[in-house]
């Protein structure tokens, strides 16, 4: 007990990795972002906004006491309304070429913001198949992407940081310079005053920073119960097992512990405030009780005495503001490092510098598994064990065998989703791994079960893009698929979109409909090897039949792998093969597999007496 105690202990006060990128690095790798996406404007402007702030925070702090000394000098009535005038008027130019600026700039962080959103999106789609499958990955990439979910994110807020820090660094300067007049204990009392009170209040403004992930996981699971409590594919389960209760009860909870988060935060900036307000009253007493005694012995005048203190109270100001601006440059520093670090995360995949090749359909290609042996990562054993298996030219191959026997891991090393651990994949005699991954692909026309429907139009489906759309060939797929009566009777047509999470009035699609979709998608692709793994699963047996043979139809004179569990499907196949426990347990023709009345017969007849009509029906 006393072990397992301290390993919990130390789990708790286990430190977060490092960023890989510093601040300043995070900074540098920013300005070049800007001239990589020819947004250069947005660096040169920030500098001009803390310019004119500088400039308008100094117009604010002379305008009285120049004003007032204007007065006391007896200066005549034009000179007091020139001066007055032109303050006024300097203030108007800073306060318009600010707003200008600040209109002007914000688009251009929009822009740099969008452009690393692209970058994520296009890392996500184009990394290495394995690396979907990588914990520390997904995890890199969840917040990578919500450091771009907003103005306010870190992947555009770093901007105004990067302002600030360089707007009270020469704020700080210049009101330095102003009160070198003063005697430096003065200076030091307000340093002191300044510093303590950043450090008092640090670990008490930092309460929301520390605890944003207790409050992202309240807002998420109310997040999951709205959009639980208004999905489509929940609806029935709702009403019909009288879920609503209980998902009261959920929500209740959810917005209890938000309720309680809100007071704790609350509670501790009031602390926070109080101790703002007794260094505030120590820093502006002492200042006021010697500046108020050189007035008292005429040392400066009352407009001077204006101007000092001020300075004072803005010279507190520019210290806890390069504290506090450099504390979340930090923390927004950690932000792009990890956006950073998902943009450069290392592919095992030859994604762009492998050797070029072509996909051409009437290429006879031939496919080899060399004794592959293939484990994920962090299992015990091998999900397949050396598997020797040759898929030729214009051969049609079933792959069989009970759930998790490793059909589709075997698929997913024939498509080149992923390596073997041991063995090779072989194209033509050469090993996959040599070939531009990206390329490698284009071979494959695939349809798996779980496959994907964008939220676009019909015709975008059919050909996975929205732009140079070859309408004719859609139209000839989409009729191989006999599904051109369905398309054709909606009010849109081929235009008719799909996917309601994002179109409202998006057309839902049974499950057949569906899946013939997905055909005429891998017919519009026209790969040169065909791969369905279970595409079929939500048919029925005589749906699934009349679909297996729109694919055997579509596959003449071209190399195809299918996987199913209704092995009468694939009986239409040149060769099948079972596999159990990792391994080719048995290959062959549907014919002599049955003939050999071993596991596959044994299968075939469990599954087929099911179907036989003669049969009573609770059989």
């Amino acid at each position: 007990m006393r072990k397992e105690t301290s390993k919990a202990t130390a789990k708790k006060k286990e430190k977060p990795p490092k960023p890989k990128f510093n601040m300043w690095q995070n900074a540098w790798w920013m300005l070049k972002l800007s001239w990589a996406e020819k947004e250069k404007k947005v660096p040169i402007l920030c500098i001009l906004s803390a310019a004119l702030a500088i400039s308008g925070n100094l117009t604010n702090l002379f305008i009285t006491p120049v004003i007032l000394g204007t007065v006391e000098i007896h200066a005549p009535l034009r000179t007091l309304l020139l001066t007055i005038l032109g303050f006024v008027g300097l203030n108007l130019l800073i306060n318009g070429v600010s707003s200008y600026i600040n209109a002007n700039e914000m688009y251009g962080k929009i822009t740099l913001r969008s452009a690393i959103i692209n970058r994520l999106n296009t890392k996500a789609c184009i990394t290495s198949y394995p690396n979907l499958n990588k914990k520390d990955f997904q995890e890199l990439l969840d917040k990578a992407c919500d450091a771009t979910r907003g103005n306010d994110r870190a992947s555009e807020a770093i901007w105004y940081t990067m302002q600030r820090v360089l707007q009270n660094a020469a704020g700080f300067v210049i009101y330095l310079f102003l009160m070198s007049a003063l005697p430096p204990i003065l200076i030091v009392v307000v340093l002191i005053t300044s510093l303590l009170n950043y450090f008092i209040s640090k670990p008490l403004n930092n309460y929301s920073y520390k605890h944003k992930e207790e409050l992202s996981k309240i807002l998420n699971q109310l997040g999951y119960l709205l959009n639980t409590a208004k999905d489509h594919t929940m609806a029935k389960d709702i009403r019909l097992f009288g879920l609503r209760p209980w998902f009261q009860e959920l929500q209740d909870k959810a917005i209890k512990a938000y309720l309680a988060y809100l007071m704790r935060e609350q509670n501790v900036l009031i602390w926070s405030g109080i101790a703002d307000l007794v260094l505030a009253f120590l820093r502006n007493g002492v200042a006021y009780a010697y500046l108020i005694g050189l007035v008292l012995n005429n040392g400066i005048s009352i407009s001077m005495f204006l101007l000092y203190f001020s300075a004072v109270g803005s010279f507190n100001g520019w210290v806890s503001g390069i504290l506090n601006s450099l504390l979340t440059m930090h923390r927004q520093s950690v932000d792009i490092s990890i956006i950073r670090e998902v943009l450069e995360y290392s592919e095992p995949f030859r994604i762009k510098d492998g050797e070029p090749l072509r996909a051409e359909p009437e290429h006879p290609y031939e496919i080899r598994l060399d004794h592959v042996s293939f484990r994920y990562p962090e299992a015990e054993k091998d999900t397949l064990t050396d598997i020797d298996l040759t898929l030729h030219p214009g051969e049609k191959l079933a792959i069989v065998g009970l759930n998790g026997a490793g059909k589709t891991t075997l698929v997913k090393l024939l498509c080149g989703l992923l390596d073997p651990t041991q063995g090779r994949v072989l194209l033509d005699g050469r090993d996959i791994r040599e070939y531009n991954r990206r390329d490698y692909y284009k071979l494959f026309s695939a349809v798996f079960q779980d496959f994907s429907l964008l939220a676009a139009t019909i015709a975008a489906n059919v050909a996975q893009s929205e732009e140079d759309i070859d309408m004719e060939r859609v139209r000839e797929c989409v009729a191989k698929a006999s599904l051109t009566e369905k398309i054709e009777s909606l009010p849109e047509g081929y235009e008719t979109k799909l996917n309601r999470e994002i179109h409202l009035d998006a057309v839902m699609l049974s499950g057949g409909e569906t899946q013939r979709l997905m055909l005429a998608r891998a017919l519009y692709k026209n790969g040169p090897v065909v791969v369905l793994d279970e595409p079929t699963a939500a048919l029925d047996p005589i749906a699934e039949s009349d679909l297996y043979q729109k694919y055997s139809e579509m596959t003449t004179h071209r190399s195809s792998v299918y996987i199913s569990h209704r092995l009468a499907s694939t009986r239409f196949c040149d060769r099948i093969i079972l596999i159990s426990d990792g391994r080719i347990a048995e290959e062959g023709t549907h014919e002599t597999l049955l003939q050999k009345g071993a596991a596959y017969a044994e299968l075939f007849e469990v599954q087929s007496r099911y179907y036989r009509e003669e049969e009573p029906a609770n059989v």
